[in-house]
């Protein structure tokens, strides 16, 4: 924005392919899968076709090695474990073609914290790079109290128990450095400072609710305005924690973000702040809604932002046109709704125990059917891994309609997102315990 300095132009690293796609949209492609949505693989295809020839005449990323090796390596499993597609009783029809089934690749051990939900389906990966969980919670500590003074003193345990370093290490397998693990990170620690200011723990509330999320938005999403009246609104972007924590955030971001994503994220973001609102007014009226209802609010009000910027915080670009395919948006958004029902169901009993009525998804299953707390929590975890096979399913599918290199990675790192969210939540027994259902 001219003058302003909040979000000043700069020349991203990163470099898109979507150009070469779209020159070649109108090359051949591969078979859709039979049961395909009318309409949508066919641009699947198109843009699979175009990527594919241009990043095969693109030069070959660098052998990774060092401190990036690793990480590779979990993304390449990750990748097998999605072109093979969901596994377990029921789901071999599931599978897109016949092939040779590949040898058992032995599971990683669990971690020692924390009991996963018995019945939960999941995947449990290594522990993350302690070196690189210690570097990155270090350096978010500095950003968080100093530099956005995001959380004061009094708050330090609960900054320390959220354990955020370890979060998004998990979460990032195939970052290439710390400083692309800290786009996310202090990312999350803003979504969280508005969540917990605005709506939860720490003075949030329903009413009003909508104009401070405004306001805050203001802080991704530039206002353009007059001379007059641009002041005022610079000045209320250091105005509390909130705010100064996405606009800190967003300045760090977008360092790294080619256009096409932070525009990207901030439509996500938009998608976020609806997901509260409805909450919110469901809590004014005190309304119950539908099971049916919640997962809609559930939809956006959940993680989507963080795995959707996968591709930044790896290094490179997802093609604005292949993002946004139906095929690819329907993965994404079974990945947060996936990983959104896993948070219900381990802070299930901390939201018991706080003030009022928290909705969760075993909460409105037990009061709109019901049944028992222990019968509705149990099916909220069946609901959770229908979810997580369909995502899977929808994964595997477009991964086999679409073998172009960065649309696979990509969707290694959204697989790579889901297990690390559920590793941290199992893990993070200073916020979680299980309810007593077994």
């Amino acid at each position: 924005m001219p003058e302003s300095g909040i979000f000043p132009l700069r020349t991203t690293p990163l470099q898109s392919s979507l150009f070469h796609v779209a020159a070649r949209f109108g090359a051949a492609a591969r078979t859709p899968p039979a049961d395909a949505d009318a309409g949508t693989d066919t641009d699947v295809q198109a843009a699979t076709a175009a990527a594919t020839d241009a990043e095969a005449h693109a030069e070959p990323e660098p052998a990774d090695a060092g401190e990036g090796a690793a990480p590779a390596r979990q993304s390449n499993l990750a990748l097998e474990r999605i072109l093979r597609g969901p596994s377990g009783l029921g789901t071999a029809g599931l599978h897109l073609a016949p092939r040779e089934e590949p040898p058992a690749e032995p599971e990683p051990e669990p971690p020692a914290a924390g009991t996963p939900i018995p019945g939960l389906y999941y995947h449990p990966v290594p522990e993350p790079d302690p070196a690189r969980v210690e570097e990155v919670s270090r350096r978010i500590k500095q950003w968080a109290v100093e530099e956005a003074e995001v959380y004061p003193p009094e708050w330090e345990d609960q900054f320390d128990g959220f354990s955020v370093g370890r979060y998004m290490v998990a979460c990032h397998p195939d970052a290439p450095t710390v400083e692309h693990v800290m786009v996310a990170t202090r990312l999350m620690v803003a979504e969280n400072a508005v969540d917990d200011c605005y709506c939860e723990d720490h003075g949030g509330s329903p009413i009003g609710l909508g104009s401070r999320l405004l306001l805050a938005h203001t802080a991704l999403d530039p206002l353009y305005t007059t001379e007059e009246y641009e002041p005022a609104w610079l000045a209320s972007l250091g105005s509390d924690a909130p705010r100064r924590a996405y606009r800190s955030a967003m300045e760090y971001f977008l360092r790294t973000a080619t256009p096409s994503q932070a525009d990207r994220y901030r439509h996500d973001m938009a998608r976020l702040h609806l997901g509260y609102l409805a909450e919110a007014a469901w809590a004014q009226t005190e309304e119950m809604p539908e099971v049916w209802e919640y997962l809609a609010m559930r939809q956006f009000n959940n993680f989507r932002p963080c795995p959707t910027i996968t591709d930044t915080v790896g290094g490179y670009e997802l093609p604005a046109d292949l993002h946004a395919q139906q095929a690819m948006q329907r993965v994404i958004a079974l990945a947060g709704n996936a990983t959104t029902i896993v948070n219900d169901l381990y802070s299930y009993t901390k939201e018991l125990k706080a003030p009022g009525l928290h909705l969760n998804l075993p909460v409105v299953i037990s009061e709109r059917e019901g049944v028992s707390h222990r019968e509705a929590y149990l099916k909220a975890v069946e609901v959770h891994n229908d979810l997580m096979h369909r995502f899977e399913a929808e994964a595997a599918a477009l991964a086999e309609a679409c073998p172009v290199p960065t649309a696979q990675r990509f969707l290694r790192g959204v697989a790579a997102w889901v297990d690390g969210n559920h590793y941290w939540h199992q893990t993070n027994t200073y916020r979680y315990s299980l309810p007593d259902f077994w």
